[in-house]
């Protein structure tokens, strides 16, 4: 069997170890289609946040209590950034990352495309599965916010949203910058078209989900595939597994709720992507998405064995 998994952040990267434990129980393979919208330039570095979640996760590299970021870190250069008052003073690049993304850096200066880069960069980690990024062009995902300083609006990093507001101010939209001009990455659409069953991973559907169906193409090859779609909700009892999802699907009237989440996605019979959808057995298995197979099941993915056997009854549903 061949899975195709569109993933990103945190709640991806776990969904990922799941799914790989899955493949090497039954032989199957694993293509992760990562969101890059989270991509930011920061002291002239390249940092790809999603990207490196799941490399560091699957190469047990991470940082398990953060969940992000690499294992025994240090804070070396960013204290001397400090220092120094270098701006933004909001987003800490530890030392270990750092190497990363100066090898990422410098590749990319010297003409390769991101998916090579994160091929190269996957040759250390050794993920036990393919990560694509959606595209190899640039795609960032802005926030329209109350502007501080006149009367109206700005536009802001996603990045700066989250980490230096923590979603605190209000988000009027959300923008996904260059993805008009985007094109899928190579081996993406070849994936999602041989793939046996493609995957919704339970990630924040506005900003880890939304920017990748977001890369022209893209969306219209989950539609037109063979392959059965699956999702995994990402909301349990109407509160994000983790993160602040919530405050994302407010801030495009989106309802809060396993439900809400899998209207938002909406059913492959009508105009949306979904042919089904896992919530969780607790006090979500009442929930009902028009035109869209529902099936509740343990979401919590406390180890690789709860999450393949989610993925096991995720894929038990077509």
């Amino acid at each position: 069997m061949k899975m195709v998994v569109l993933a990103g952040g945190i709640g991806g990267a776990r969904f990922l170890r799941g799914a790989r434990a899955y493949a090497q129980r039954t032989g199957a393979t694993v293509t992760a289609v990562i969101n890059t919208g989270d991509d930011i330039s920061l002291h002239g570095l390249r940092v790809c946040p999603d990207l490196d979640s799941v490399m560091y996760t699957l190469g047990e590299g991470v940082d398990t209590d953060r969940g992000w970021g690499r294992a025994s870190e240090t804070w070396t250069v960013k204290d001397e950034l400090a220092a120094y008052g270098a701006q933004p003073d909001w987003f800490g690049l530890g030392d270990r990352d750092l190497a990363t993304h100066l090898v990422r850096s410098t590749m990319l200066t010297a003409g390769y495309p991101l998916s090579a880069v994160t091929e190269a960069l996957c040759d250390r980690w050794r993920p036990g599965i393919t990560l694509l990024p959606a595209t190899d062009d640039r795609l960032e995902t802005h926030v329209v916010v109350p502007s501080t300083d006149q009367p109206g609006t700005t536009a802001i990093h996603f990045q700066e949203w989250w980490i230096r507001h923590r979603a605190k101010l209000p988000a009027e939209r959300f923008v996904f910058v260059g993805a008009e001009s985007a094109e899928p990455a190579p081996g993406v659409l070849d994936a999602i078209g041989g793939a046996d069953a493609i995957l919704i991973a339970p990630s924040n559907p506005v900003v880890s989900i939304a920017p990748i169906l977001a890369v022209p193409g893209l969306r219209e090859a989950v539609r037109a595939a063979s392959a059965p779609v699956i999702g995994v909700s990402p909301i349990i009892a109407g509160a994000p597994v983790r993160g602040m999802a919530d405050a994302c699907l407010a801030a495009i009237d989106a309802e809060c709720s396993a439900a809400g989440v899998g209207r938002l996605y909406g059913p492959r019979s009508g105009d949306g992507i979904l042919d089904a959808w896992l919530v969780d057995d607790d006090r979500d298995a009442d929930t009902v998405v028009p035109g869209v197979r529902v099936r509740p099941a343990p979401l919590w993915m406390t180890d690789d064995e709860a999450t393949a056997t989610m993925v096991a009854t995720a894929l038990e549903l077509v």
